[in-house]
């Protein structure tokens, strides 16, 4: 037996301890240290191998009050049985076991399918044996006797790197994507402040939520805000339907093992593993491919996936979000999206107004996207005064909030206000040109300061030339009203 420090990864403290009474025979005792009863690891599954009774029912207990699932098999044989019917991210395994030991555990140790973590522990163990469990691809190795805060410190360490891996892997996810939401749910409209309280209601619950709206509305965003009210501690991961090729998507959700399609060099979990204990956002749910539908309905039926080329079924706690721009009630009579999967998404439809219709949150939209962009950007805002929001808030907007950011993001790269975009509609996002207000007859070919001239003026002779009540009609300043004409004038004189 090897002799190691209380500090060492390897030491088997209190190794003299005594025998609680009512213990069964060979079962060791524990301290309540390490054990934090209050904490619940977030969707974390475990099994346990060992031949002893004692030592399975011991751990059983302890972890039940930690992990949402704890199964346990008094042989490598039993436990294979056990994995074929669920996913473990966590193995705590005796390497003395009748039949196989634990170090030839190869299936759970390097199979090709989605690895577990593995603590090894033995009453029997000299360093040869620590090394070779290390070297077989133990995340652990804990000697009998211990205490059960040894135990807990490495269960947790394990849990740590798992949760870690997940978070590491959504994050880089997140900076791929071409989505940048640069706002919360921001407005002071009916609208808004209606959805807002839609989504603090039904946040807290596991309930499937459909969020519609037109593009650019901020359903993502409405999304996050469902999440980070749910009070959920799994990552929020979104996933647009549209944008991955039908033939990945599978394994994009639900993961693959190593050679189940050409190019599979190795297994890699799904995006439901990742989401697990947490919200997967499924956005433009619409362009989901009739087949993969059929597959994602099961998966909601039995909160489990498969991932592609295997045959074990992993448990997942997933609350899901949809969204789509499309009518899926339409869409399910033109027989492009399922039934039963509609009904499944739509428990409860939450719908995005377009920003037309909500204007008067333009000005607060407006002034926090240049805040952030002009400190990501490294750039000064573009201050606007009075007239010139007045313009953008006029303006339809076609895109909604994201072309709205697009065009913030052009005043601060270009130093100014834009205004010939309104007009041109080609350097905004590909917007068509504006159509005149009714009764006005404004040419749509004409630009927006020549639209912006005839107005004025037009507002000017309705007031027989008094310019302060023109500039009390037109909702800007006597003195801008005296430089607009002054310009003009400068103009035609040296034009003439």
């Amino acid at each position: 037996m090897v002799s190691m420090d209380k500090n060492s990864r390897f030491s088997a403290a209190d190794s003299t301890g005594t025998q609680s009474a009512g213990t069964p025979s060979g079962a060791p005792t524990f301290g309540l240290g390490g054990l934090n009863a209050g904490a619940m690891a977030p969707a974390i599954s475990v099994l346990i191998v060992d031949d002893e009774p004692g030592m399975r029912n011991f751990l059983i207990k302890a972890l039940n009050k930690r992990f949402a699932l704890v199964e346990s098999a008094d042989s490598i044989e039993t436990a294979e049985e056990i994995r074929k019917r669920c996913h473990f991210d966590l193995i705590i395994c005796d390497i003395k076991l009748p039949g196989r030991s634990g170090i030839e555990w190869h299936e759970a140790i390097s199979g090709d399918e989605r690895r577990s973590d593995i603590i090894f522990m033995t009453a029997y163990a000299d360093l040869e044996t620590a090394i070779e469990a290390l070297r077989a691809g133990a995340s652990d190795f804990i000697l009998k006797p211990f205490r059960l805060e040894q135990m807990m410190a490495a269960i947790d360490r394990c849990v740590e790197r798992r949760l870690m891996a997940r978070e590491n892997f959504v994050l880089k996810r997140e900076l791929n994507t071409v989505y940048s939401s640069g706002s919360a749910m921001l407005g002071e409209s009916q609208a808004i402040r209606d959805v807002d309280s839609i989504i603090r209601r039904v946040a807290p619950t596991p309930s499937a939520v459909l969020i519609e709206g037109e593009s650019g509305t901020g359903k993502e965003l409405a999304a996050r805000a469902l999440h980070e009210n749910s009070g959920r501690s799994g990552a929020f991961v979104p996933v647009n339907c549209g944008a991955i090729a039908a033939d990945i998507l599978e394994s994009e959700l639900f993961g693959h093992t190593k050679g189940a399609f050409t190019g599979a060099q190795k297994a890699r979990e799904g995006l439901f593993t990742f989401a697990s204990g947490g919200t997967l956002f499924l956005d433009e749910i619409g362009e989901m491919p009739l087949g993969m539908q059929a597959k994602l309905l099961r998966v909601l039926e039995l909160k489990a996936v498969r991932p592609v080329g295997s045959e074990q079924e992993i448990s997942v706690d997933v609350r899901i979000v949809a969204a789509t721009n499309r009518n899926l009630e339409e869409e399910v009579k033109e027989g492009r999206f399922r039934e039963d999967l509609y009904y499944r998404l739509n428990v409860l439809t939450l719908t995005l107004p377009p920003l037309r219709d909500r204007p008067e949150d333009i000005p607060t939209l407006v002034h926090n996207f240049s805040r952030k962009l002009s400190k990501e950007l490294g750039l000064p805002p573009v201050p606007l005064t009075h007239e010139d929001m007045a313009v953008i808030s006029g303006y339809g907007w076609p895109g909604n909030i994201r072309e709205l950011k697009n065009f913030v993001e052009r005043c601060i790269l270009l130093g100014r206000l834009p205004i010939e975009s309104f007009a041109r509609g080609d350097s905004m996002s590909q917007s068509s040109e504006i159509t005149p207000t009714e009764g006005r007859g404004y040419p749509s070919s004409w630009p927006m300061d020549e639209v912006e001239k005839h107005h004025i003026l037009q507002v000017l002779s309705e007031f027989q030339g008094n310019k302060s009540a023109a500039a009390r009609q037109l909702g800007i300043s006597r003195k801008t009203l005296d430089r607009k004409l002054q310009a003009w004038d400068e103009i035609q004189g040296a034009e003439s």
